[in-house]
């Protein structure tokens, strides 16, 4: 497939992704915001930090949620057994799916994977909308069951696809390199060694980053867990917070890393020297890189800026008094910077893991060893320090760390060829304007306008807020004029046969 198929395939890939994710969003934001009515943020504390994936951590960490961990009151939880029991069940569920999934993934089978997760999260919500109405006193129950019939249905929905599409002149035509279920597998091959000691040896290398970059990412599930430093309620508000927070990475910034992920791995050889490969596809994954740094930045940048001053009035919103007063708001206000990293970060590390050769994803997983035990230690002392917003602190931190280690390869990476693709973390100072006066405007309306003086007032503030934006979308539009016409090809249009000009 040539480099602008691929591109083409990836960008479909990565809006159809997009797309998805945030019909998700409106549903489970919708869901949420209803079920917070009839359940207790105790309960979802315990439902969405208190439960880690894996076949071994399942059994085992369900012997140590169950006997070794503290039990909450059956009164506030009830049924916490079964929810342990349930959603290690599912976990192991949805692994069964993982190689379907990446068959999928790297294929690009786009209408598979927004059928199969759309179908899936819409009848975890229905479930979980009747259960909650009908039967709210249920607790865990209805959650360990929508979760069950989540990844149940996921699983049922590649296996089935799969079943019928492995052997079809479809696959066939496509050279499909599988062509039955039983490959998927393992399996003994005759005239073959037991083990392919090269390619073991590489995936031990993404095992260990994979473990590594887990403990990066959730790491201040483990620290509430397992150290106890928030109470049950003030888990549930920092992952209420943390959830909302999350959309637009959710929404957004993880289709397009896990699509370009895909893209860069086809159209770069890993670990070939730069001078040595297509200079064609060089010079298009400089470029695309580029864009998408200024795509991710841009919007970071919207998100630090206008979550701020709108950050109580969304969780007022959302969640009433519970969210809105307390420590919520500056949980969320110190969520929008962390956005900002995390955009970049994302695009960064998606080219640098897409490059690598293993020797180089092995030296990297010693920079993350150290790295986790920094950013445990960091959760730790600056949550006693600064309560839940500790974890965001250090999770700047971390995020920080990854950047700069991301940025170093890709310059290092480049540095013998024409090609900057850094340039895209530059933005005119028109724009940088721009951003800081509607950061100011934004937030002096905050402080006249918002949160306790009345409706109209409320939207008066949204209206500032509103202007100030068309204003930013408007100066984008006029100074990044290339990345309007990058969107405008390759992610607003389905089908294109243009180019990067």
């Amino acid at each position: 497939m040539r480099s602008q198929d691929v591109l083409r395939e990836t960008t479909r890939l990565a809006s159809s992704s997009a797309l998805l994710q945030i019909f998700f969003r409106v549903i489970t934001f919708g869901l949420n915001a209803f079920t917070l009515r009839y359940v207790s943020k105790e309960i979802i504390g315990l439902v969405n930090v208190r439960v880690p994936l894996g076949v071994c951590w399942s059994v085992f960490l369900g012997w140590v949620w169950l006997d070794i961990l503290e039990i909450p009151d059956g009164n506030a939880v009830p049924h916490y057994q079964f929810g342990v029991i349930t959603f290690g069940l599912s976990a192991v569920v949805e692994l069964l799916g993982e190689p379907f999934w990446v068959l999928a993934q790297v294929h690009l089978f786009v209408k598979l994977k927004v059928i199969a997760e759309s179908l899936s999260i819409i009848c975890k919500c229905i479930l979980t909308v009747i259960l909650v109405v009908i039967y709210p006193h249920w607790g865990l129950y209805i959650f360990s069951l929508a979760q069950l019939l989540y990844t149940s249905i996921l699983v049922l929905c590649y296996v089935v696809y799969f079943m019928n599409f492995l052997g079809s002149p479809e696959a066939t035509k496509k050279s499909f390199p599988i062509t039955r279920m039983k490959s998927i597998l393992p399996s003994l091959v005759n005239n073959e060694d037991l083990v392919n000691w090269k390619e073991a040896r590489l995936t031990w290398s993404f095992f260990k980053q994979s473990f590594l970059k887990q403990i990066l990412t959730e790491g201040e599930r483990y620290i509430m867990t397992f150290l106890n430093v928030l109470n049950f309620g003030d888990q549930g508000v920092y992952d209420i917070v943390n959830n909302l927070g999350s959309l637009t990475a959710r929404f957004v910034f993880l289709p397009i890393e896990e699509s370009f992920y895909v893209y860069f791995a086809k159209v770069l050889e890993r670990g070939k020297d730069i001078k040595l490969q297509k200079q064609d596809d060089i010079s298009m994954a400089a470029a695309v890189l580029e864009l998408l740094l200024k795509l991710v930045l841009l919007i970071g940048l919207t998100i630090t800026v206008f979550g701020y001053a709108y950050s109580q009035l969304a969780l007022d919103l959302y969640g009433g008094s519970m969210l809105s007063l307390g420590s919520g708001p500056s949980l969320l206000r110190c969520y929008s910077l962390y956005v900002l990293l995390l955009a970049v970060n994302g695009v960064t590390e998606c080219f640098a893991f897409a490059s690598m050769c293993k020797e180089e994803v092995d030296r990297y997983n010693f920079v993350m060893l150290a790295l986790s035990f920094v950013f445990l230690c960091m959760s730790y002392f600056l949550t006693h320090w600064q309560g839940s917003i500790g974890f965001i602190l250090a999770n700047c931190f971390n995020m920080g760390i990854r950047i700069t280690h991301s940025v170093h390869y890709i310059y290092r990476y480049f540095e013998d060829s024409p090609y900057r693709p850094l340039k895209g973390l530059v933005i005119s100072p028109l724009l940088i304007f721009v951003y800081v006066v509607s950061g100011v405007v934004t937030t002096v309306s905050e402080i006249f306008l918002c949160c306790d003086k009345g409706w109209m007032a409320r939207l008066s503030h949204v209206a500032v807020g509103a202007l100030c934006f068309i204003v930013a979308l408007a100066t984008i539009f006029f100074t990044e004029t290339k990345l309007i016409h990058f969107v405008k090809t390759h992610f607003l249009s389905k089908y294109t046969k243009e180019g990067i000009k």
